[in-house]
């Protein structure tokens, strides 16, 4: 009887430990929907690649997140309307320069996608755009992502 009693004790932990965990899941998930560009100053870049993926996800889109090393260059692999499109996003205190956009350019090659985008809550280099231009990759700035954020929080 005693060992029924430990192993019922342990699965009624591991039950609290779930629920624990997807309580928190949706708070953060709540938290980063409410964002808006201030707090996307303040996010890591793991946090602010998670809400991209909550943003699009508004916009009716399916997402991908990458793994966190060894991306191939993409954060987040968008689906919509049979187009796929690879994006890296850069939360960041400086412009974003060219490095963004030569691995989004190899990236969609690799993940077989259809278009490119670099979003950053900065601004870009005048060689980030050179190179975006001649590679196919399109830029969204802190602007873009204003008006991209603006129109998420307008859907649903």
């Amino acid at each position: 009887m005693k060992p029924f009693i430990v192993r019922a004790a342990a699965l009624v932990g591991d039950i609290a430990a779930l629920v624990f965990d997807t309580l928190k899941e949706e708070e953060s998930r709540k938290r980063l929907s409410e964002s808006g560009i201030l707090e996307v100053d303040a996010m890591t870049g793991k946090e602010f690649e998670r809400f991209l993926d909550i943003h699009f996800r508004k916009l009716g889109y399916s997402v991908i997140l990458t793994q966190d090393s060894q991306d191939y260059g993409a954060d987040l692999i968008l689906d919509k309307d049979g187009s796929k499109t690879v994006v890296q996003a850069k939360r960041s205190k400086n412009p974003v320069g060219i490095k963004a956009v030569q691995e989004v350019a190899g990236a969609v090659r690799h993940y077989k996608g259809n278009k490119a985008r670099v979003i950053t809550n900065n601004r870009f280099t005048d060689n980030a755009y050179n190179l975006a231009k001649s590679n196919d990759v399109e830029l969204w700035d802190r602007k873009k992502l204003i008006e991209f954020i603006l129109t998420a929080k307008n859907c649903k």
